[in-house]
């Protein structure tokens, strides 16, 4: 008989998952790393999906020029209610962005990351780049670095990037077949030329390829970015996942096309579309078998401030920091604090005795039937607890339950139902929206769930929940599904009617 124990912790994972015990996400993903690598991303939000829950990042806007040309990509100023990449608010200077990163994070204590991505390629800037990192070595040693590239200059760039405290590299990389890359390239920047076609992809791969080999050579951390495109390079990017994985990267990130008519990128004005939800999660599962595979990306503003899933750089744009008095020593000693609480909560978390103990195998024998995978819709607000109202949610965790494991899918974004007052959202607008998005779920855990949108996601076919308020995300999806098991989980294609559990 074989049993689940909703706070046992199970290695065998699939693509970022986590067993039933508020595991390490990323991290037990990562365990046949060596333990000093593995301690490089325990608190990386970008590089482990279980740190996400509880560490913050920011991005620097310091590097406007592009060397290349992609036809997803339109970069854009002053666009604050657009949460993409590429797009700022503010262009910062070095000394600006360092003055910046040192407001944040007095302020936000559980900032452990800075990133400069955009919303050019910062390779392209090296002067504004290196620059910023050379500071804030200096003036902010507890802070990670990292750096997203394009790839065309990393090689020539390696050298430079290991002389300072950055041991993450990120790399967008698409294809590695040429002519793939020409529907996706049209142009990139080469030696004072610019190359088209097909002939500019190929050296583009080629110096992706090159610079990727030299950084693992070294020691650092790569992860490599890849956006799905369908129709285009869908059904490449197993071979993508193969040979940089071959070449020592870490984890793939395989990241939806956004496309939107009105961002005004070539894509989007030709009518491409990006993926459905199910595509991409096939997508990262093929690609899972051989690589690990980061599922909780947010494809970040190029400015973005605060933990993944939020942004607060309204609270820091340059003129609010100016004014700001900060004594980054003292701060320090405080981050080093908050760290250290953050850190004993994830321990009690791990550590906890549940008395839920779920004995799914007994009873599938019992009810003698095979039992099928379910999807799940979360709502939180960080701490890998449920404690997010449904109506306040912008976005819901997906997680996927089976007999044997709880994994996490991906996040999918929607509109804020409650927006305070006496009424909550447009019962025919609103919810209906985001019950479109929430397809495939089958069940919806909150703190919460107001009477109306309760009734309408039953009559949806999604059960929702607020009995596991404050419990770890994976325990309480453990428990549901037991649930679902033991009332008689549907057949898929029946599975559309409402499912009654515990209210």
């Amino acid at each position: 008989m074989m049993e689940m124990n909703v706070t046992e912790q199970t290695t065998e994972n699939v693509g970022g998952g986590c067993s039933s015990s508020g595991c390490g996400g990323s991290n037990d993903q990562l365990s046949h790393l060596p333990e000093h690598i593995r301690e490089k991303v325990h608190d990386h939000p970008c590089y482990s999906e279980e740190a996400h829950h509880h560490y913050a990042r920011m991005h620097v806007a310091v590097a406007p020029a592009c060397n290349i040309q992609c036809h997803y990509c339109n970069r854009k100023y002053d666009c604050a209610n657009e949460s993409r990449p590429g797009v700022v608010s503010e262009l910062l200077t070095p000394d600006q962005a360092v003055k910046k990163v040192m407001a944040v994070a007095a302020n936000i204590p559980q900032m452990t990351v800075l990133g400069i991505a955009g919303p050019g390629d910062p390779l392209a800037n090296p002067e504004r780049t290196f620059d910023t990192f050379r500071q804030l070595t200096d003036k902010a040693p507890d802070i990670k670095l990292c750096v997203s590239t394009n790839g065309l200059t990393l090689p020539e760039q390696v050298e430079e990037l290991c002389k300072h405290n950055i041991d993450h590299v990120t790399i967008t990389i698409n294809c590695v077949d040429p002519d793939v890359g020409a529907r996706i390239y049209p142009w990139i920047f080469w030696n004072n030329c610019r190359i088209k076609g097909r002939k500019g992809a190929k050296i583009l791969i080629e110096q992706q390829q090159k610079g990727l080999q030299m950084l693992t050579d070294r020691g650092i951390l790569v992860k490599v970015n890849s956006v799905m495109i369908p129709g285009v390079n869908d059904q490449h990017l197993e071979e993508v996942s193969k040979v940089v994985k071959a070449k020592g990267a870490f984890l793939h990130n395989v990241m939806p096309l956004i496309a939107e008519t009105e961002h005004g990128t070539f894509y989007g004005v030709m009518g491409q579309r990006g993926p459905e939800y199910e595509e991409l999660q096939e997508l990262q599962d093929k690609c899972a078998g051989d690589m690990n595979m980061m599922r909780h990306c947010r494809q970040c503003r190029a400015d973005a401030v605060g933990m993944l899933g939020e942004d607060r750089g309204d609270e820091f744009t340059m003129d609010k920091v100016e004014v700001m008095e900060v004594d980054y020593e003292e701060a320090m000693r405080k981050r080093a604090d908050y760290h250290a609480s953050i850190e004993a909560n994830r321990d009690a978390q791990k550590n906890q005795t549940n008395e839920t103990f779920v004995s799914i195998s007994s009873i599938k024998l019992h009810k003698k039937k095979e039992l099928r995978p379910v999807l799940m819709a979360v709502a939180t607000s960080g701490g890998s607890v449920i404690n997010q109202h449904f109506g306040h949610a912008q976005e819901f965790l997906v997680y996927e339950a089976t007999e044997m494991d709880v994994r996490f899918i991906g996040h999918r974004k929607v509109d804020l139902y409650c927006s305070g007052g006496d009424t909550c959202g447009d019962a025919e607008t609103t919810l209906d929206k985001i019950i479109k998005t929430l397809k495939g779920c089958e069940a919806v855990l909150c703190s919460k769930v107001g009477y109306e949108p309760w009734e309408l996601l039953e009559e949806a076919g999604i059960q929702p929940n607020g009995e596991h308020a404050m419990e770890a995300i994976e325990d309480a999806v453990a428990a549901v599904y037991a649930e679902m098991v033991e009332a008689g989980l549907p057949d898929k294609d029946k599975s559309d009617a409402s499912i009654k559990i515990t209210a």
